[in-house]
């Protein structure tokens, strides 16, 4: 009998509580998430090693390598995560060779059996789990921040922290400054990676962007890295080939090192759940950057490339090298459409704005403060976060057609898809919908409610500013302790809460910070606006 499995790390868990068959919602077999365990507790046996012996950049990068792996729709293919485990076991050995032959056995640097945690008392698993997603979530920033030439050592030193942590025997008042320090930690890590972003592709500028897809050749790219976006441009100028992003490469379009590309053209279906659909039959083929990659349907499969830590089985996988001679040969031999295709958002909208980062929305910081103060701008919401297939996520979309017409929409990441292609108009020339970029960019969030708390003297839990989340993976869980870090208070978070909160946790989450689950659009706008 296949091997069962524990998994609760995502929002669509089964039943809200965990993952427990032969396989998880979402698509992994138990035995990848056997694996994930295995490479984890391995990821554990390094750091700690490294507490007595001096780590090297592979290290760092094997931290962050095997840690981006095990974030959700990552990585599906056993023999590449089983390759990871091998290399973080040969590193371990390379850094502390006696260990191995040690007669004194210590058990230190031993890998960790995942099992501990799972079965451990219930508040003590919650915070340890808070812990362990955070820094999943957080190593897919330092991850692409690295790939730029950006490094943090006091972030990269967290990781080995908290991946050693994981393996005590502490109790809630010794884990919960663990839980907040995580938040501290990422706040860095996202402003080294907006730095990173924007000293290499330029500063986000407000622009337009498309669904219609032109007749020819053309490559859908995926995921979060824009580097990876940046090599395949360069390798299919000239040559006939349009480009289009997906999912949360959209805000790619923003950057003017990357907009100059005009075969860089616009975007191509919304948010990640719909890609088994939207994929059906594409005449082009589709790289894979980062999550979410979602189990591959037949009507695709071999138009499907990976690269990066992103890995599925049998599919072609792009190396190190970045040489996308394979995805540009599939695109020229797919062709693409034989004519120009109209396509649209999720409301039927053509086109739709992004590149409303932190450097545009206070270069207007003063029409912003002189529509606060006038009345004409009564209130701002962050309605951003992860989508998801979970039938209340609608939810966000009637809040955003609901929300008054003297309010502002701040949004990010993937949960935009469900109304980001809505015109919801302006206010005093500013548009009322402001699209952030990346999930990553809620620094750019961080970074405008901090500034417009310190123009009226105030906390920023008393500006007109109210934060709707909407949540599915591990990077959604460090932006939350990001923010609970801050003391940012009375947070809605949706459309469920995690599985991983313990009672005493979430109690306590409740008590001290306030979140909650969100209601209805109607109950949470009349409770928040009075």
């Amino acid at each position: 009998m296949e091997k069962q499995m524990f998994c609760y790390q995502c929002e669509q868990t089964a039943g809200c509580s965990g993952c427990t068959g032969k396989a998880g919602v979402c698509g992994k077999t138990a035995r990848t998430a056997g694996l994930q365990d295995e490479l984890t507790g391995a990821l554990i046996g390094l750091a700690r090693t490294c507490a007595s012996n001096p780590k090297t950049e592979n290290t760092d990068r094997l931290i962050l390598e095997g840690l981006f792996a095990t974030v959700t729709n990552v990585n599906f293919d056993d023999e590449a995560i089983e390759r990871l485990i091998d290399k973080v076991r040969a590193e371990k050995e390379q850094i502390a060779p006696g260990c191995a032959v040690c007669e004194a056995k210590c058990g230190n640097t031993d890998e960790y059996d995942m099992k501990r945690i799972w079965e451990a008392q219930e508040d003590i698993r919650s915070l340890k789990s808070l812990i362990l997603f955070g820094i999943r979530g957080m190593a897919a920033y330092a991850y692409h921040a690295m790939v730029l030439g950006y490094v943090n050592e006091e972030v990269n030193t967290f990781f080995y922290k908290a991946l050693s942590i994981l393996a005590e025997d502490w109790g809630m008042e010794e884990l919960l400054p663990v839980v907040m320090e995580t938040g501290a930690v990422n706040l860095k890590c996202m402003e080294l990676l907006d730095r990173a972003n924007t000293e290499t592709f330029g500063n986000p500028e407000p622009s337009e962007v498309s669904w219609k897809v032109e007749k020819g050749p053309f490559i859908v790219v995926t995921g979060h890295d824009l580097y990876d976006l940046k090599l395949l441009l360069e390798q299919t100028k000239d040559l006939g080939i349009q480009v289009y992003t997906h999912g949360e490469m959209l805000p790619a379009h923003a950057y003017p090192m990357l907009r100059k590309y005009p075969h860089l053209k616009g975007n191509f279906g919304t948010a990640w759940q719909n890609q088994q659909k939207e994929f059906a039959d594409i005449p082009a083929p589709v790289l894979y950057t980062t999550n979410c990659l979602m189990p591959v349907k037949d009507s695709y499969t071999d138009r499907v490339f990976t690269t990066e830590v992103v890995g599925y089985p049998g599919m072609v996988h792009i190396g190190e090298d970045k040489d996308f001679t394979p995805v540009i040969q599939k695109a020229l031999e797919l062709g693409g459409y034989e004519k120009d295709m109209e396509f649209t958002g999720s409301n039927g909208g053509s086109t739709t704005m992004t590149g409303f980062g932190h450097q545009a929305v206070l270069g207007v910081a003063g029409q912003i403060i002189a529509g606060v103060k006038s009345g004409a701008i009564r209130h701002f919401f962050l309605v951003g976060g992860c989508d998801g297939a979970r039938p209340g996520r609608s939810y966000y979309t009637e809040f955003v057609k609901q929300a008054p017409k003297d309010t502002v929409i701040l949004t990010l990441a993937c949960g935009k898809y469900r109304f980001n292609d809505l015109d919801l108009g302006t206010i005093g020339g500013i548009p009322r919908m402001l699209d952030m970029g990346q999930c990553n960019d809620a620094y750019s969030a961080i970074k405008v409610a901090l500034a417009l708390a310190d123009a009226f003297g105030c906390g920023v839990n008393e500006l007109p500013l109210s934060m709707i989340l909407s949540w599915y993976e591990q990077k959604a869980v460090c932006i939350l302790l990001t923010l609970l870090h801050l003391g940012i208070k009375n947070i809605r978070l949706g459309p469920t809460l995690p599985a991983f909160l313990s009672k005493g946790v979430a109690e306590y989450l409740i008590k001290e910070y306030g979140i909650a689950p969100v209601t209805t659009p109607e109950e949470d706008l009349k409770t928040i606006l009075g």
